[in-house]
């Protein structure tokens, strides 16, 4: 399942080949026809994510006499669409949704595009989504208060975040991945980011300090964001790249450099450890028993 910097990546596209024109929206496999006729026409107002969620908003096209917009539209107000009558397409990619870019003239789609968007530079294909429905703006509403603070929204913060996560029980690894705790963080920024501040990633979540969780936070931040800019996952500092140790390169479909995860039974780059892999909240879970040391939880 895609990471939320991936969402974000996806939100950043639609907005740089659609937003502020009018696309053309059908739904060749057919279960979207009816949400895809209701925008057919409608100019792409603004994309947004929150986590793994990817909200398309869409409008009627603007005339000279229509009043103006209030609150102005706003990069920095992830909710600027107050004011503004929209329709909004909801997608959640889950496990085998994939969401492709390319320039006109679109090819003839597959039957199993869900959704296609075009205009005359560019069109979007939306194949096997979990979520790919029209809603309204307090549905939308409701998505985004079930949702956890996101690291890459503006204006989030941990503080939410770590209201719950200092009064669980529950380990603090499977609670990084609860996305009403925490929007966006999947299994690699959850193994990668417990090992850059060797964390046990059985400790419950109430044995971390605030100022352990304020560190996790603003790694997360950072890292998500470079997962933005770079579109891919790279977690290893600078000085523990291949070319800074002498060591070969990661090999793996993934990409990316990383410190722990999909190696387990690998040795540790810091310490020489062999990493760990277990079953945890449903996931893989991969960790280096040297450089994240048990608190007597795992």
């Amino acid at each position: 399942m895609p990471e939320g910097h991936t969402i974000h990546r996806l939100a950043l596209d639609h907005r740089a080949r659609f937003e502020g024109g009018p696309v053309r929206a059908s739904s060749p496999q057919g279960k979207f026809a009816d949400g895809a006729a209701l925008v057919d026409g409608q100019v792409m107002t603004t994309a947004e994510a929150h986590g793994k969620h990817l909200f398309l908003g869409f409008g009627p096209p603007r005339t000279s006499d229509d009043p103006p917009v209030s609150p102005p539209f706003d990069r920095g107000d992830p909710h600027r669409s107050r004011g503004y009558p929209h329709r909004w397409i909801h997608v959640h990619l889950g496990l085998f949704g994939k969401l492709g870019f390319g320039p006109a003239p679109a090819p003839p789609p597959t039957d199993t595009v869900r959704l296609r968007l075009a205009n005359p530079a560019a069109y979007a294909d939306l194949r096997g989504p979990t979520t790919c429905a029209l809603i309204t703006e307090d549905e939308k509403r409701a998505i985004h208060d079930r949702l956890g603070p996101d690291p890459l929204r503006p204006g989030d913060d941990g503080t939410r975040a770590w209201q719950r996560i200092s009064r669980s029980r529950t380990t603090i690894a499977a609670l990084l991945l609860d996305q009403k705790i925490i929007a966006g963080v999947g299994n690699v920024y959850r193994a990668e980011v417990l090992f850059r501040h060797h964390i046990d990633p059985y400790r419950p979540g109430r044995d971390l300090t605030r100022t352990e969780w304020d560190a996790i936070w603003s790694d997360l931040v950072f890292l998500m964001a470079e997962g933005v800019r770079d579109n891919r996952i790279d977690t290893v500092r600078p000085e523990h790249l291949p070319e800074a140790m002498g060591r070969p390169p990661r090999v793996d479909d993934h990409g990316g450099e990383v410190y722990v995860y999909r190696r387990a039974h690998q040795d540790c780059h810091l310490c020489g450890s062999e990493i760990r892999t277990a079953g945890l909240a449903a996931r893989n879970l991969f960790w280096c028993p040297g450089c994240q040391p048990s608190t007597g939880g795992g």
